[in-house]
């Protein structure tokens, strides 16, 4: 299939064949025509398959009709809102929208948390069709009565899991309150769940489903493996690694902020060029870390989990996780920035003898084994465990056993 064989209109052709598109992606061809119906869709796709693209440009195509130069606001409305979890994603989609919708008049802005609110209500106060927002930015101006949501006519609820992930349903609840029910609702994600199909039917009205890789699934051309090692000693067997597979543009995962941030000190004081990216950061330092390591100007970039659904990154070779998530679904999330769009991608996991229930709990989720590589100077060192621990036959610490047990033999 062809885009031109979607129904999508010269103009919007024109963009995305500049943009050096030439065929649409499963998830666009199963979505694009149902949403120019005006259906009701939910949708499930792994990251980095296109659904960016599939609910922009047909959404793009059914405002069209409304586009014009006029200077009045009243002619603007918010006819298309899209509410992404991080501010991350939202640019990103507001990126997206901006390409895409080139050379048809329809106003666009994204608005967001940890920025000043003034630039954005300038914006707002002159009218645009396309919103990009964060919910609780989003519920700051509904308050501020800078932005009217009365004549939505397509909602969009992009990485779904992810929001109900961060506690943000009830902000959800609060902007659908006040657009009209007879809106066109659209929610996209990177996996499904029992809880989303929940929130489909809460929020969705007889919707198509669209599921066009299996559930939890990865990309086949991604490699994964884990290395095991003591907690203390990750970070120089991630040193080592770089430095022994000569590894450029290398995205780690953290669990925390507090353990980006000393990571991303403790590379760069062993001379490896690294930024961190988390929520404590200012957005604009946020922005500059991200453009540095996609400009290549620093090797490594630590990210918290907050950034694991907003990042886009052509061609990224590497994730590593530093730590594992305590969510496995967030697992999924951190390795689907590499492996995007056909491109190979390796996923490394640093996992701890402290890790095997998240390990255990990583590898139900996949239904296979992580294969295991080992590294001898780093392997854990069994006189480590804690006293208290029984030890398994040999002498070795259980816990230690169990880490091999469950990363599987060397």
């Amino acid at each position: 299939m062809t885009f031109e064989e979607l129904g999508l209109s010269a103009e919007i052709l024109a963009t995305v064949a500049r943009e050096g598109y030439t065929e649409p992606t499963p998830v666009q061809s199963a979505a694009i025509p149902l949403i120019m119906a005006g259906r009701d869709v939910l949708a499930a796709a792994q990251t980095g398959t296109g659904k960016t693209a599939a609910f922009v440009l047909p959404a793009l195509e059914l405002l069209r009709a409304h586009a014009n130069n006029g200077f009045s606001p009243a002619r603007h409305p918010v006819r298309l809102l899209i509410l992404t979890p991080t501010r991350e994603l939202a640019v990103q989609v507001s990126e997206a929208v901006k390409s895409y919708g080139r050379g048809i008049p329809l106003r666009s802005t994204v608005v967001y948390g940890g920025t000043r609110m003034d630039p954005e209500i300038k914006i707002l106060w002159k009218g645009v069709e396309i919103l990009v927002a964060t919910p609780g930015r989003l519920l700051d101006h509904v308050g501020q009565r800078t932005v009217n949501l009365s004549q939505v006519e397509i909602l969009v609820l992009d990485e779904a899991d992810r929001m109900l992930d961060m506690g943000f349903i009830p902000d959800v609840r609060k902007i659908v309150a006040l657009m009209p029910a007879n809106r066109q609702t659209l929610l996209f994600s990177a996996t499904f769940s029992n809880e989303i199909r929940h929130l489909a039917g809460e929020f969705l009205r007889n919707p198509e489903t669209i599921e066009v890789a299996a559930r939890n699934s990865i990309a086949d051309n991604l490699t994964q493996v884990l290395y095991p090692v003591d907690q203390d000693r990750k970070a120089d067997l991630l040193i080592n690694l770089i430095r022994r597979d000569s590894m450029e543009q290398v995205l780690v995962f953290t669990r925390s902020k507090l353990g980006a941030s000393r990571l991303a000190s403790y590379l760069d004081r062993r001379g490896v060029s690294c930024s961190a990216i988390h929520g404590d950061r200012s957005q604009q330092e946020r922005t500059r870390a991200l453009e540095a390591f996609r400009g290549h100007f620093v090797k490594v970039l630590v990210a918290t989990d907050v950034a694991s659904r907003g990042l886009d990154i052509a061609d990224l070779p590497y994730v590593v996780n530093f730590e594992l998530p305590y969510e496995p679904q967030d697992y999924i999330h951190r390795i689907g920035r590499t492996g995007r769009a056909g491109a190979s991608g390796t996923a490394i996991s640093l996992v701890s003898p402290d890790e095997v229930n998240e390990l255990r709990a990583v590898q139900r989720l996949l239904r296979k084994s992580i294969p295991c590589q080992v590294v001898e100077e780093f392997l854990p060192d069994p006189d480590r465990e804690p006293s208290p621990a029984p030890r398994a036959r040999g002498g070795r610490p259980s816990r230690y056993g169990q880490l091999s047990a469950a990363a599987g033999s060397r």
